[in-house]
């Protein structure tokens, strides 16, 4: 019984010792990209996959290789768990039902949108769902979320990078010129606020248009792009219960009902809710969500070539624009309705 605990253990710490030189290269580039982004300006992310992919040509050394694989999937799930602590409960209803039935409609109606948009096109429904949910929850997160559910293919990382590096160049020409289109429409500053935070998709973009316009704007665009995030939840675990049903695994291979990573997202948001959780341990979890999420990244870049991220196509890319011109049209209907 010993011996067996024993031999246990060494076999972990000797799959431990595996992930280390890949893990530690994993987060070289993510703090290159880090450093790039701050002194030069632009999304972190984006530096991190393409500084990745500088380097997919080592990505395959057999040192690296173990570690590289667990910081693309493992660390990006513990960073995606660790988003809850940005949310409470309290945020997301203070915005009201119709703004939340209203922004709920947006989401899965993207999804929908994505989904049946890309059948038409002659693209594979997976990717349909994924660049969708990217552009209708909080792009890069998202789409490394989503990604992490659906069943695996050999196309998966190629498609995952593709929608990372398309959803995060959407959401910085939004973040331009989205606030123009609010002033075109002669909307308050809490109109554009739920425009600019219902429709653009990554959170640092959606701060960043918020308040380029006033602080009131900035305000109310950041509750709302919290409550897409919020929203992470039942839509990944949708797609993870379809995916199960649809996609038929070997016995015993099946992936778990709920992912574990979905349930530490609930446990986080609800403790954070019920103020169990000090404001330095939600910046410092938000602060460590951050950094596993860009080191995830910069994985998935460097497992990805530029000669199979360039087969996906142009359908791929108008696909993508359209889920964009999607969500847009129905927040701005939105707005005005309201």
């Amino acid at each position: 019984m010993v011996s067996s605990q024993s031999q246990r253990g060494q076999h972990l710490i000797l799959r431990g010792r595996e992930y280390v030189p890949g893990v530690l290269f994993s987060i070289t580039i993510a703090m290159a990209a880090t450093f790039v982004s701050g002194a030069y300006g632009g999304p972190t992310v984006l530096f991190a996959l393409l500084l990745g992919m500088a380097f997919n040509f080592i990505s395959a050394e057999s040192r690296l290789a173990p570690g590289i694989v667990f910081s693309s999937r493992s660390v990006l799930r513990i960073g995606v768990a660790a988003l809850g602590a940005r949310i409470t409960a309290e945020q997301v209803l203070g915005l009201g039902w119709s703004t939340l039935v209203g922004v709920a409609a947006a989401v899965a109606l993207t999804i929908l949108f994505g989904l049946l948009s890309a059948q038409a096109l002659g693209l594979k429904r997976q990717f349909g769902v994924l660049t969708a949910g990217a552009v209708a929850i909080c792009g890069a997160s998202a789409a490394a979320a989503i990604a992490a559910v659906l069943p695996r293919h050999e196309m998966h990382e190629r498609d995952t990078v593709f929608t990372i590096i398309a959803v995060t160049t959407l959401s910085t020409i939004a973040m331009v010129l989205y606030p123009l289109a609010g002033h075109l429409f002669h909307f308050t500053h809490g109109q554009t606020g739920v425009f600019l935070g219902g429709t653009i998709h990554d959170v640092a973009q959606v701060v960043g248009a918020g308040y380029s316009v006033s602080p009131e704007t900035g305000d109310v665009a950041t509750i709302i792009k919290l409550l897409r995030v919020a929203l992470l939840v039942p839509a990944v675990l949708s797609i993870s219960l379809l995916a199960r049903r649809v996609e038929a695994a070997p016995a015993g291979q099946r992936p778990p009902l709920i992912p574990v990573f979905l349930l530490a997202f609930i446990g986080i948001v609800l403790l954070n809710s019920f103020h169990l959780v000090p404001s330095a341990v939600q910046t410092a979890l938000s602060d460590f969500s951050r950094w596993c999420i860009v080191t995830a990244i910069a994985a998935l870049g460097a497992k990805t070539s530029l000669a199979a991220l360039a087969q996906v196509g142009h359908r791929a890319m108008a696909l993508m624009v359209a889920e964009t011109a999607f969500i847009a049209v129905f927040v701005l209907v939105l707005v005005h309705v309201g």
